[in-house]
């Protein structure tokens, strides 16, 4: 039986990146006097916010890819191409912060690992059908 557990310990990573950004945005809007609801207010504030909410909107498509990959693929390929995903997410959210200019390496190798665990994973996907049917 296959645990998968090197995909869920870089799944648990990946959450607690996001779990990591989500306390920046909370240390963010003390240290920048934005008060909930608000989203706007101080510029460094909202790319705190902005990194925060853009890690979200991929986090779906990104686990799922992950998980499908590991299962019809190879788990220590989706476990490395999380672990990339992690490092540019990290990179991104660092760069983000410091100037909203600075955000493209980051978003362009997490972007890049998800389209290979998401294309690897459809191709996967469609080997295993093809063999049983």
């Amino acid at each position: 039986m296959e645990t998968h557990a090197l995909t869920a310990a870089v799944t648990l990573v990946s959450l607690l990146v996001y779990f990591w950004m989500g306390l920046r945005v909370g240390r963010g809007r003390s240290r920048f006097g934005v008060t909930a609801p608000a989203t706007t207010g101080h510029p460094d504030f909202e790319r705190l916010f902005r990194a925060h909410q853009n890690t979200l909107e991929w986090l779906p498509i990104y686990l799922a890819s992950l998980w499908l990959f590991a299962f019809f693929v190879s788990e220590i390929w989706a476990a490395v191409l999380g672990l990339v995903w992690i490092a540019g997410r990290v990179l991104y959210g660092v760069s983000y912060a410091k100037a909203a200019d600075a955000r493209s390496s980051g978003f362009g190798i997490q972007a890049l690992a998800t389209a290979v665990l998401l294309f690897g994973a459809l191709i996967g996907v469609i080997k295993v059908w093809v063999q049983t049917h």
